[in-house]
């Protein structure tokens, strides 16, 4: 079926499962790019340019392999306070531009898409901005939320 005009064919099978409660939505850093931030990739890049560093070659090789998160855990050990270091340059470079039209549409469209008939979201983020946090707010929603590694047993909730 085919909700907008030239738009994805979601299946059948996969709206009767979602209409089930058996469908979880997994977002990453790819919703958040109306809101001015950037993909993995791209966080990874300014990560290195905001601490004035050069991957080293286990880095490098981390970041052709398109694994962002082991690089960041090379350079959080390889420089001096580096778990600090990394940590406090993500909010500066993590600040979404919330005066972009429909910054936060996508995350405000998967919180209500998210949501069963028993009223429980099925949403699981990787992302390290709060934009997820701001909607719930600005809409004084009321979302049980889960930060891992302590996540709850899905058994249709």
């Amino acid at each position: 079926m085919q909700f907008i005009k030239n738009g994805p064919d979601v299946p059948d099978r996969l709206l009767q499962a979602h209409e089930d409660g058996e469908v979880v939505f997994f977002c990453g850093a790819g919703i958040s790019i109306p809101a001015d931030l950037p993909k993995f990739a791209g966080l990874v890049k300014k990560v290195y340019k905001k601490l004035n560093e050069q991957p080293s070659t286990s880095e490098q090789a981390a970041i052709e392999l398109k694994q962002f998160d082991r690089a960041i855990g090379l350079l959080e050990r390889r420089i001096v306070n580096g778990r600090t270091e990394v940590r406090n340059c993500l909010p500066l470079i993590l600040k979404p531009d919330l005066s972009l039209p429909n910054a936060i549409a996508t995350h405000e469209a998967l919180l209500t898409l998210s949501r069963n008939r028993e009223g429980h979201n099925r949403l699981i983020t990787t992302n390290f901005d709060r934009l997820f946090e701001k909607v719930v707010a600005n809409k004084c929603l009321e979302i049980e939320q889960f930060k891992a590694p302590l996540l709850p047993l899905i058994n249709n909730q």
